[in-house]
């Protein structure tokens, strides 16, 4: 993406590539050190949420349409859609009682989940594409999109409960939307980590695409409902009218996620350190498979 395309600066956590002939903006993120939601990957998100939004908005008012329909959202390290919030920034607000800071993160979370959950106010249908493991947060964000495609063999899930925490930026209001209420709490207290076959009998999951297939089967399923495009966008729309998730929800959840991460014992926080000495290795591993696959984005 360049300023010529009326989207602003540069990334610095962001790959984004626009598909003009299938009207598909691709946004991959490639957040460091390691594959989570820190500030800065969550700063880019809004801000390119907001220029996205704009733009629609724009070419909607002075051409009765966009050049934009479509927003995917996938990751640009093989093997990851991402493992979750920020683990260590989390840790540090906890040590030194950093309400305002954890606080302040939270609120950015919230800021882009609800901003893609609700199609940045404009007519653009989103996707998640999932081809590598989508856990806690990773798997909040994917589900804040319209569809869901998942290549086989990749697993989601919510593990916060192994540290006594739960996913606190929208997972629960989304769930309950879409699940019976004790499914859904269900899915949070266990922490069970699901395979994409028993989230698409839940319906969560809209295609299951070969391994390395993902990017083709979000062609495909743009194809397909093409053909019935006013009628989905009607359905999302009196959804959205009959049973709304609002701001207001999602910060009172998110305060109630604060509270709890500052309560945390110490050996919850231990486990929350194995966790990130996890990840980092994730992100060394998928360093080297990246530097050999360097065309996997759409």
């Amino acid at each position: 993406m360049n300023n010529k395309q009326g989207f602003g600066q540069p990334y610095e956590q962001l790959v984004t590539k626009f598909d003009a002939e299938r009207k598909i903006m691709w946004c991959y993120m490639n957040p460091h050190p390691r594959p989570c939601f820190n500030p800065l990957l969550l700063k880019d998100l809004n801000r390119f949420l907001g220029a996205v939004g704009q733009r629609v908005k724009k070419e909607n008012i002075r051409y009765g349409g966009s050049e934009i329909k479509y927003l995917v959202f996938g990751s640009y390290k093989p093997g990851v859609f991402s493992l979750g919030g920020d683990l260590k920034l989390f840790l540090e607000c906890i040590n030194t009682c950093d309400k305002n800071r954890l606080s302040e993160y939270m609120r950015l979370s919230i800021d882009v989940m609800y901003s893609i959950y609700t199609n940045m106010g404009v007519p653009v249908t989103t996707i998640s594409l999932i081809r590598g493991n989508a856990l806690g947060a990773g798997f909040e964000g994917a589900l804040s999109c319209d569809y869901i495609v998942a290549e086989d063999g990749v697993q989601l899930g919510f593990p916060e409960v192994l540290f006594n925490m739960f996913p606190g930026m929208g997972a629960y209001s989304i769930l309950t939307r879409r699940l019976e209420q004790l499914c859904a709490e269900k899915m949070i207290l266990s922490g069970r980590i699901y395979s994409v076959k028993e989230l698409f009998n839940l319906d969560l999951i809209e295609v299951i695409a070969e391994k390395g297939e993902g990017v083709n089967a979000v062609y495909e399923l743009i194809a397909k409902y093409e053909k019935t495009e006013n009628t989905r966008s009607a359905v999302f729309k009196m959804r959205n009218i009959v049973n709304p998730v609002t701001y207001e929800e999602m910060i009172r959840v998110g305060e109630l996620w604060v509270e709890s991460a500052l309560s945390l014992s110490e050996k919850e926080q231990k486990v929350m350190k194995r966790l990130i000495r996890s990840q980092d290795k994730i992100y060394r591993s998928d360093q080297i498979l990246q530097n050999t696959q360097l065309n996997h984005i759409g």
